[in-house]
């Protein structure tokens, strides 16, 4: 799968139907046929969007783990709780279950942002948030993350 591309600020309304940008769904049309997973994010207050290919790929790794280790059954409890199956309707748009939304408390305003093979839905002040916090250490995070591989010869 090729990268996904692009942070859109978007709004949900009142049925919790978020209205997809039409460079995103342009991006996403290879995998509307196969539909798409929806969950909570891990580390932050966000949902993630799986389109199917991936999420089947993912699990395929998480179905490696040994079920006779409890700390294997709690990951995998706590990782999937929530899941869902959702469809992009024929008008562009994706409904976000109402115990998701309470989750990522999104209300009105979103922002929809890629995140390599995945789309992240925040609610946009908590998204506005997590960049700023972020903003202070994103240089040494960067330096960590990607400096310590010598074949790596940099991004920038």
């Amino acid at each position: 799968m090729n990268s996904l591309i692009g942070t859109y600020e978007c709004k949900v309304d009142a049925k919790g139907r978020l209205m997809l940008p039409a460079p995103l769904k342009k991006q996403l049309n290879p995998f509307v046929q196969n539909g798409f997973v929806l969950k909570r994010a891990v580390f932050q207050p966000c949902l993630e969007l799986y389109p199917m290919s991936e999420w089947e790929v993912l699990m395929q790794k998480v179905n490696r783990l040994n079920k006779f280790k409890k700390k294997n059954n709690d990951f995998i409890r706590r990782f999937t709780a929530g899941v869902k199956v959702v469809e992009i309707d024929s008008n562009g748009r994706l409904l976000i279950p109402k115990d998701l939304t309470v989750f990522a408390e999104i209300t009105k305003n979103i922002v929809v942002s890629s995140a390599i093979n995945i789309i992240e839905i925040w609610d946009k002040d908590k998204y506005e948030k997590a960049i700023d916090d972020a903003t202070g250490d994103f240089a040494d995070l960067a330096e960590e993350v990607m400096g310590q591989d010598e074949d790596n010869h940099g991004i920038s």
